[in-house]
Order: C-alpha cells, then structure tokens, then sequence
C-alpha cells in the first residue's frame, strides 16, 4: 500500500464523458488518493477553454463590454456536467462571488484560477473525497514570489488531516489572501508539490498522449515513444519545447526523488513514460531529439580574448544591463559566441552591439540571426565513440550546414546550430541516423 498522486490536464476533465475516464483511471487504484486538476480544456476542435472564456470576461469588463453572455457559457459548462454525472452541487453561490469580484475590478490571476477551483469542486463531488483549495497552502509572498518551503510545511500539515483529496492546481495565495498563478500549464506543478509534501511513491501526470516521443511527432510521424527518461534528460529537452510536463513541475519531485510518471488518459493501459532520478540503462545511445528557432548569434573576435581577465564578466554584464538571457556561450581561443533570443534582443541588438565595442574593443562581431538549434540529449552519448561524428555525417548527407557547436560537460547532449528553415529536416535526419 503506497501513495500516487495523480494530476489531470486540460483535456482530461473537460466533460462528463472524460471525467469518468478519469473516475475509472483513479478508483482502479486504491493508492491514488491525492488528485490536483486542471480548469476544464477544450471539448472538441474549435470550442474554448474556460480559463480562456475567463481571461475573456476580464477583458470585456476592462473595455466597458457586455460580460454577461460569456460567463454564461462558463456557468453552463458546470452545469452541464452536474447533470451528466449525476452529481448535485450547488454552485450558484461561487458564480455570484466570482461575478460579484469581476464587476470589482479582480485581478487577472483571481478570475483565470476560478476554473480550477469549480472544476475541483465539482470532481470532488463526484469521487466523493475532500475538496482542499491551494489558496492559503501554496504560498506567495507580497511581492508574488513562490515560497517552496513554506509552501511544503503547509501542504504536509493540511492533507495529513485527509484520507483522499481533490485539490485545483495553478494557483496559491500571498498572505493577505489575494490569488497567484503560476504560468499557463502550472497545475503540474501543484501536483508536483502536493507530492512532495504526501511523499508520494509516484506522480501521475495524466495528460492526451502516451508520454514523451524521441522527435516531435508532427516531424517524424513514426517517432518511438521514450519508456523512461532521467530528470536531467528531460531538462535538456524541455529547453528546447519537447515536453508534456511544465519544467517547473520537475524540481520539488526530483528534491525529494520522486518518479513521475507521463500516462494518457483515453489509453491508461499504455505504460506512459516514467521519469526518474537516474538514466536507464540501455545500450540506446539517444534519448530524444528537440529543435527551437529564432535564437540570435552574436560572434565576437578578438585576439588574445582567452587571456583577457574579466572578459567573460564584462559580456554578461551587458546582456544582464538589457535584461537579455544567455542562452550559450561557446568560445574559442580568439572567439566567443554568445546565443540569445531574437525576440528578447529585437529592438536592443544596436544598442548591444555598441556596448560590445566600448567594453571589448573586439576585431569583429558578426551578427547570425534566424538560427535554430538541435539538441541531441541522451545519457548513452557519454564516451560512446563516435556519436558526435554519426550526427555530423548525418547533417553532412542531408545537405545542412552546421553553424554552431556546443556540448555540455556532462556529454549528455551535443547542441547544434542551423539556420531556422532547416529545423525539420535536420531533427529528421538526426533521427534517422541514430535509428539506423
């Protein structure tokens, strides 16, 4: 008899049709006792989410617009599901407060929580366990700051009074009551908490597809799904966009070891992909291959820059000065390289790029824009002969051009800039190559 906590996205509770999947998913184990849940997701191509419908009666209000026909529809969706599941809650008083707090002027991260909060209502009913709300347990300071450890105690304190709880994901409280989310996608993250602080056996994410694939499926339609990934493999890889778990959800459960496990919610009989404190072992050389454009390269050279004291400090001073982040850093003997986003640099690169000459005084700084990169991430690839040079030829015979290189100490990824129309032909040769 252990603990599972098991999380719901979007998609996974959005009707009575996939809230009973969801019933059937937790009653057929008597370990899944904890359920954080998502606000309802879409229905169908076309329909909308109810934090979007939210987000939209927030706005109608601020543009001294009718609201009313809005949170109507938000309004029926519960109703609509009481009825379908035969359960009698009545909601009527939490749809006037909230309506009452938007005509108030809300704050945009109290109205979007609200449907998690009535989602969580509504699906404790139904499974018949306590309903815990996050306000007052996951912990905010004044300044909207998370507090990971507060939060810890307060969640240790309060669901070790519950047997079984259903608890809304996405957001908390700062002291005075006042409601903070986290970012879209956070109610991973409250599962990951409550984890934490239950000091579960496993964390269940359940989500619409059957875990993490190698490659992005919409590149490489026959991907091959990945059965079990270290928390480091995943860090790379979420980096570059290839995940179904928000990054954040991974820290509070890899502090305290704690396995999650990626699983779909309309297949529960697939085994979903198991994330784990260290590699599997495999003779598998790669774990999984992602690709993210519109990065900006900006090549510095300068002779004699690697015995230049302060060099590096002075370069990261003035990106830190325009809030830029450094994405990579590669450098050589005569040169250094440094990666940012070309969004975030857009309208400041002139301004940087004088900067630059005033504190370096380099020869020449070459300005790469448009470039995406590749990062080949497995534990495999450390001191496995030859793997760096099985994805150079496949780069080579695919007719791509390698713009960058970088590889993290750990020989755990090989990161490969190319110029951004090149992304899926170069994800797919990769792939190839490997599979082969």
């Amino acid at each position: 008899m252990g603990i599972k906590v098991v999380k719901f996205g979007g998609s996974s509770v959005a009707d009575a049709i996939q809230l009973q999947k969801t019933k059937e998913i937790i009653t057929a184990d008597a370990d899944r006792k904890f359920v954080i849940v998502s606000a309802p997701g879409k229905r169908f191509d076309g329909d909308t989410k109810i934090t979007d419908l939210l987000y939209l009666c927030k706005t109608h209000i601020e543009h001294n617009l009718p609201y009313e026909q809005l949170f109507q529809v938000v309004c029926d969706r519960y109703r609509v599901t009481e009825v379908n599941l035969g359960v009698t809650v009545d909601l009527n008083d939490e749809f006037e407060a909230i309506k009452a707090e938007l005509e108030k002027g809300a704050s945009a991260d109290y109205i979007a929580s609200r449907g998690e909060y009535l989602n969580a209502i509504v699906i404790a009913a139904y499974l018949g366990y306590d309903f815990v709300d996050a306000a007052g347990l996951v912990k905010f300071n004044e300044r909207g700051r998370f507090l990971p450890e507060e939060t810890n105690e307060a969640l240790k304190e309060e669901l070790a009074k519950h047997e079984r709880v259903v608890m809304p994901g996405f957001y908390g409280s700062k002291p005075d009551g006042s409601i903070v989310t986290f970012s879209r996608g956070g109610s991973d993250i409250t599962g990951s908490l409550v984890a934490r602080a239950v000091e579960a056996d496993v964390y269940e994410n359940w989500t619409d597809v059957s875990g993490l694939l190698m490659a992005d499926p919409r590149i490489i339609p026959d991907a091959k799904p990945i059965s079990t990934i270290s928390y480091k493999e995943l860090r790379e890889l979420s980096y570059m966009g290839a995940s179904v778990l928000h990054e954040d959800a991974v820290f509070p459960v890899r502090k305290a070891n704690i396995p999650i496990n990626i699983r779909n919610t309309n297949r529960p009989q697939d085994p979903g992909t198991m994330i784990t404190a260290e590699p599997a072992k495999t003779e598998q050389v790669i774990t999984g291959i992602a690709g993210k454009k519109d990065f900006t390269v900006i090549a510095i050279y300068k002779t004699g820059l690697s015995d230049e004291r302060g060099f590096i400090r002075r370069l990261a001073g003035i990106f830190e000065d325009y809030d830029l982040p450094i994405e990579h850093l590669p450098n050589g003997i005569d040169t250094a390289s440094v990666v940012t986003s070309s969004k975030l640099i857009d309208g400041h690169l002139d301004e940087v790029l004088e900067e630059i000459e005033q504190q370096i005084k380099p020869n020449e700084v070459e300005v790469i824009e448009d470039m995406c990169l590749i990062a080949t991430v497995g534990s495999g690839m450390a001191y496995r002969p030859g793997t760096a040079a099985t994805l150079f030829k496949a780069l080579a015979d695919a007719g791509i051009n390698i713009r960058m290189i970088d590889q993290g100490s750990s020989e755990m990824n090989i990161i490969v800039g190319v110029d951004n129309k090149h992304k899926d032909a170069a994800i797919e040769a990769i792939y190839r190559a490997f599979e082969e």
